[in-house]
């Protein structure tokens, strides 16, 4: 006879207990931590702003059902939507993640934890509305950044030590973890309601089979949202009562440990605090973070290869496993998102033009036929040394050299670049950079008189911080 499983409902896995606790009970110490908030949270908008002027993106955007008219509706930053705060938060997360721009922590399992933003700052938005429409006070933005700290942490300190990827899930079921947890504390959730929510947001995980050849599409560029907009309908029905899962992990033959992980636990490095926010890595051209510093080889090395194309024979990169993984493409490359996480392609186009954004992933640039020539003589090889320190808790490198030999046996110096522009290392280097690329957003789309009030204000950290988060959502919209 069969064995009969027993149902006797256990204590929830102390994965999920550790994270409602941290949730509840956390206070962020430091103003290193909410400095670096605050600049992700900007940058983070930036990112946003500028998918606006990409087709692919804005076609996804939007009610579901038009004319839909919600009392108190999130207003989606860049545009004139008024949504459901779920539905905002697939507009929003989609804007975040479209052009790979966002800022990423680096780990066993590579994420982008500011894909958070999107579901904490439209619930924030919709929450204060409803606030201010009763006669309370709204929400500042203070609570926005506290939340992203939060949820920064979750999905880092999850990511350190636990390759999701290794086990055929997409990564943004992190974002749906940490998100769900966060929204679930802001709409007044209990400890046993934060549970019962993160226990339902670990059950679904997605392939990651649009992430890679040949499939690779643009789900890659919504997936985060898509795992947002879930987060917040989570936390909204853990609130209203539904039931969780306490051994949604831990459960034999059908928890996530046996059914995904061949039944090995997930492993932590650190508890909860306010690390990830801090340790985080910004980019400064549109392209996979493994790649930033490769980018950086070649944007340098392209005075001297620009006038000599005809005469290369090969390109090397050097590189970590990691991006091996995820970026060594070769063969054709079909759309902007396969073009994006290919480091033959990042790399060919910076040597070639000395630049890199987001147009140079579309079909027009891509049809130059000098950057196919260049990706057929470009190889990517590892070096130990990198793969070793990309992982190294003390350094978490992401290291990549590039050099170029020529036909008449010459070639460029090997320039190596161990820690990438937006790399903690290089935090002061990067803060124009970002100002910069705040600025150049803003114009796309606002008026100089109102670019000088969100610079501003974006620059006075107490008054940012005790701003409703209605009235800052407001100086986004259009």
């Amino acid at each position: 006879m069969a064995s009969i499983d027993s149902n006797i409902r256990p204590d929830p896995d102390q994965v999920l207990v550790d994270i409602a606790d941290y949730v509840l009970k956390y206070k962020i110490p430091r103003r290193e931590a909410i400095d670096a908030a605050r600049l992700c949270m900007t940058d983070t908008l930036a990112c946003a702003l500028d998918a606006l002027h990409h087709r692919e993106c804005t076609k996804l955007l939007g009610s579901v059902v038009p004319g839909t008219v919600v009392p108190h509706a999130s207003r989606v930053p860049g545009t004139r939507y008024k949504l459901d705060p779920a539905t905002a938060t697939f507009n929003f997360g989609c804007m975040i993640r479209w052009l790979d721009f966002n800022d990423t922590f680096t780990a066993a399992q590579g994420s982008h934890p500011s894909d958070n933003l999107a579901g904490i700052l439209m619930l924030a938005d919709h929450l204060s509305r409803r606030r201010v429409a009763a006669g309370r006070d709204p929400l500042r933005i203070s609570d926005v950044l506290h939340g992203l700290i939060k949820a920064y942490e979750i999905q880092g300190c999850i990511a350190i030590e636990n390759d999701f990827q290794q086990a055929g899930i997409d990564h943004p079921l992190l974002t749906r973890v940490a998100s769900t947890a966060v929204l679930t504390s802001m709409l007044g959730g209990t400890r046993e309601e934060i549970i019962n929510a993160v226990s339902n947001a670990w059950v679904d995980d997605s392939l990651a089979v649009y992430r890679h050849a040949p499939n690779t599409g643009w789900r890659k560029s919504w997936a985060a949202a898509d795992a947002s907009f879930n987060a917040v309908r989570l936390a909204m029905m853990a609130v209203r009562g539904e039931m969780g899962y306490p051994s949604v992990l831990t459960a034999k033959k059908y928890g996530l440990y046996d059914a995904r992980f061949g039944g090995k636990p997930f492993r932590f490095q650190r508890p909860y605090g306010d690390y990830v926010i801090q340790h985080s890595m910004f980019k400064f051209v549109t392209a996979g973070m493994h790649s930033q510093s490769a980018v950086e080889c070649a944007l340098r090395l392209h005075p001297l290869v620009t006038d000599r194309l005809d005469d290369v024979e090969r390109v090397v990169i050097r590189s970590q496993r990691a991006l091996m993984g995820i970026m060594d493409k070769t063969g054709p490359l079909y759309n902007p998102a396969d073009r994006d996480h290919c480091a033959q392609y990042v790399v060919a186009v910076g040597l070639i033009f000395g630049r890199l954004t987001a147009d140079d992933f579309e079909d027009r640039v891509a049809a130059d036929p000098r950057i196919d020539t260049l990706r057929e003589k470009t190889t990517v090889v590892e070096d130990a040394r990198y793969s070793k320190d990309f992982y190294d808790p003390q350094k978490r490198s992401s290291a990549n050299a590039v050099q170029v030999f020529f036909r008449d046996g010459s070639s460029t110096p090997k320039v190596e670049i161990e820690y990438p522009i937006g790399h903690p290392q290089r935090r002061a280097e990067v803060l124009p950079v970002l100002k910069a690329k705040l600025e150049a957003s803003l114009a796309r789309r606002f008026s100089s008189k109102r670019r000088k009030r969100i610079l501003m204000l974006c620059d006075d950290a107490g008054e940012l911080e005790n701003t409703p988060v209605n009235e800052f959502v407001d100086m986004f919209v259009i």
